[in-house]
């Protein structure tokens, strides 16, 4: 059986070339990121709707390119199928453009739903599988479960923040580990 080396895979972070000598710049990225992260968790709701705002634009962009690519393939079987799902986007984009902040609140209620069943389905599943360390997955079930619960919970409200506060999390997370893998390649002095 062939190694990782044989294979070509990269088996660590340091091993891409070059990195090392750019480290300083994977350090800066991750700063960065986490102090945006930090702003636009203290700015959940302008956050929250920039995010919507922004998901707007890409997906009226889709649309566009959606219909535009289906009247260049008539000649196709799909489309009517193509030239739905292009005007469904552009009617969605339009809505996240022109009402962010309702569309947000619409969006969290999908994000509860989401985290209630997600958060049921892997309690139930590890708790009958039993598999190898169920419990951690029970874990996150449970985690998610009640995340779920809390955000409908104080839904309305919540649509206003939840969303930048995932993203808020999402930037000082991907920004943390910007900072610790700069700090794994760093040349050794």
């Amino acid at each position: 059986m062939a190694n990782h080396q044989q294979l070509g895979v990269r088996t660590s972070f340091r091993e891409i070339s070059g990195i090392g000598k750019h480290w300083g710049w994977f350090l800066t990225l991750g700063i960065l990121l986490v102090a945006l992260g930090v702003i636009a968790i203290g700015a959940a709701t302008y956050t929250t709707v920039f995010s919507v705002f922004l998901f707007g634009v890409l997906l009226l962009t889709g649309g566009i390119v959606q219909v535009i690519q289906s009247f260049l393939s008539r000649h196709s079987n799909g489309l009517f199928l193509a030239l739905l799902l292009g005007v469904l986007y552009i009617v969605t984009g339009f809505l996240c453009v022109a009402k962010p902040a309702a569309m947000a609140v619409g969006l969290t209620l999908w994000i509860a739903a989401f985290c209630f069943i997600a958060g049921l389905y892997r309690m139930i599943n590890s708790a009958a599988l039993r598999f190898d360390h169920w419990g951690w997955v029970f874990f996150n079930g449970l985690v998610t479960f009640i995340l779920g619960i809390l955000i409908f919970a104080d839904w309305p409200l919540s649509g206003l923040w939840v969303i930048g506060l995932f993203v808020g999390i999402d930037m000082i997370l991907s920004g943390w580990s910007c900072v610790l893998l700069s700090l794994l390649v760093r040349p050794k002095s």
